[in-house]
């Protein structure tokens, strides 16, 4: 199996894509680090499994240019860039046993029997399918299917391993658990990985860093901490979290910051309309503080999140601690820190940073 050392940098280089006029990956430039487990994240159609097919060679690119491993592979066949995929539906042959559907691409390549035999025994213990080898795929569950397209990749020893949404097929104990796997996994190989999800859960448990992609543009591409508590636009801001960061419309004038109908806000050095970001968790609970009409709540468990209404009708989320009493009792009052919010442009929803200084 691969090692760090082994892994492949990915560069790619002003790569585009579009179906007939429609333009599904705007010129995108960015690299992946050899080693690195990157997630692709972001809404159906922004471009995520067609970034993937490019970088595998299964879509072929308009313009720009993709290096593996230091060399340039745009126009090179899938079977050439040293990529192994694995797909949201497995793609096993049925008739085969998982030991031949394990070891199908090394009879291919004509690896002699005795060698290939070794490889199947040390892919499947690598994943777990010691005893499964003489089963077929219809014998099996949609966890251990899933382990047999992932041993039949990683049998191939790539140095770029490929997963176009492996999980959505699961349900959602089987996913934690197949979360934790890949992530073993990952540790294990070294392989430079590209996962692809629109689980935001998958990208923040599994990522070294996220490419949040939004019509085919790279809104944001860092860490899933960075990502977390610096969005880099609104729709980033918007797109990550459970429930999301809430985006409030404001205005600052003479250090304070007020809603629409005049009501304070924070204090603060911003000048003009701006949004102020906070996250739900972050809204706090103070008798002296907004008054907000609770609307709705949920109660999950470890915490509750409430829906909110401020004086001018805008609308945030509030979470909480289950059973503290200041919480949906129809009004609340709630205070937003100044050190917790973030500003975006109205604009362009670009961040500003966490103030903007007065003219």
């Amino acid at each position: 199996m691969n090692s760090p050392a082994t892994a492949a940098e990915i560069r790619l280089e002003g790569i585009s894509k579009s179906f007939g006029e429609v333009e599904v990956i705007s010129p995108l430039d960015a690299i992946l680090e050899a080693a690195e487990f990157t997630v692709v994240l972001g809404p159906s159609g922004c471009g995520k499994s067609t970034l993937l097919n490019m970088i595998a060679g299964l879509e072929a690119v308009d313009r720009g240019r993709i290096w593996i491993g230091g060399r340039e592979v745009q126009n090179l066949e899938p079977k050439d860039r040293n990529c192994a995929m694995v797909f949201q539906n497995y793609a096993l042959y049925p008739h085969m046993t998982v030991a031949d559907n394990i070891g199908y691409a090394l009879k291919i390549a004509r690896v002699p029997k005795t060698e290939r035999l070794r490889r199947i025994a040390g892919a499947a213990q690598f994943v777990s399918l010691e005893g499964l080898l003489d089963r077929r795929p219809g014998q099996l569950s949609g966890g251990q299917r899933q382990r047999v397209a992932i041993a039949r990749a990683i049998i191939r020893e790539p140095k770029v391993m490929l997963f176009d949404e492996p999980l959505s097929n699961l349900d959602a104990k089987l996913r934690q658990d197949m979360r934790m796997e890949l992530a073993d996994l990952h540790r294990r190989i070294g392989a430079t990985t590209i996962f692809v999800t629109h689980d935001q859960v998958e990208a923040m448990t599994l990522a070294n860093r996220i490419m949040v992609l939004n019509e085919g543009r790279i809104e944001q591409f860092d860490t899933p901490s960075v990502i977390y508590r610096h969005p880099a636009t609104t729709f980033v801001a918007g797109f990550i979290g459970a429930p999301p960061m809430n985006l409030i419309k404001v205005t600052g004038s003479g250090g304070n910051l007020q809603i629409s109908n005049g009501d304070k806000f924070a204090e603060g050095p911003v000048e003009g309309p701006v949004l102020a970001g906070i996250r739900p968790e972050q809204v706090v609970l103070d008798a002296g503080g907004m008054p907000v009409r609770a609307l709705f709540h949920e109660d999950l468990g470890s915490h509750r999140v409430i829906l909110a209404k401020l004086p001018d009708s805008q609308r945030i989320h509030i979470a909480t601690t289950i059973g503290n009493p200041e919480t949906f009792n129809g009004e609340m009052r709630v205070r937003f820190p100044f050190d917790r919010l973030q500003f975006f442009e109205p604009d362009t929803g670009k961040a500003l940073g966490t103030s903007r200084a007065s003219a």
